[in-house]
């Protein structure tokens, strides 16, 4: 394999990294004899959807999820949260359902997109706005405030 030329030498990149853990006998034996079978593009885009970036940070009295979902229609996402685990999952579509002969870039994900993350603090599920602008999904929480501890006496 040829190497790629890089910023910095010392870093194998991606497609590197994976040669270094694979060799021409994995590449072409089956999982039936013991090696690891080829996976194609497609089985990994059914098997595995999108997985949605997302920002989390504090206020005072908040905690807020933002995500991008630039071309996502808010018919087309679906956020839940239960005991403190918050749900995004929905549906990026290019809005192009012609036919392709021949793809020559695609960057592009299309398609199913989840994520499920657990907060880092305490809120009030039932105090909850989800706002979807310019293509930024925002969710606000209220924190639940966090008595100080007591002093307990010994007797």
């Amino acid at each position: 394999m040829a190497r790629k030329q890089n910023n910095n030498d010392d870093l194998l990149i991606e497609d590197e990294l994976a040669a270094a853990f694979l060799n021409d006998d994995d590449l072409t034996s089956s999982a039936d004899d013991g090696g690891v079978a080829p996976i194609d593009d497609e089985q990994l885009e059914d098997d595995f959807p999108g997985q949605l970036a997302v920002d989390v940070y504090e206020t005072e009295d908040r905690l807020v999820v933002k995500a991008r979902t630039a071309g996502v229609n808010k018919d087309e996402l679906d956020v839940s949260i239960s005991d403190g685990i918050l749900t995004i999952s929905g549906t990026l579509s290019s809005g192009d359902d012609v036919d392709v002969n021949n793809w020559h870039i695609q960057e592009c994900y299309w398609g199913e997109f989840s994520r499920t993350l657990a907060l880092p603090v305490a809120v009030k599920e039932d105090e909850v706005e989800a706002v979807l602008k310019d293509g930024v999904l925002t969710i606000t929480f209220n924190k639940v405030k966090q008595e100080h501890a007591k002093k307990i006496q010994v007797l």
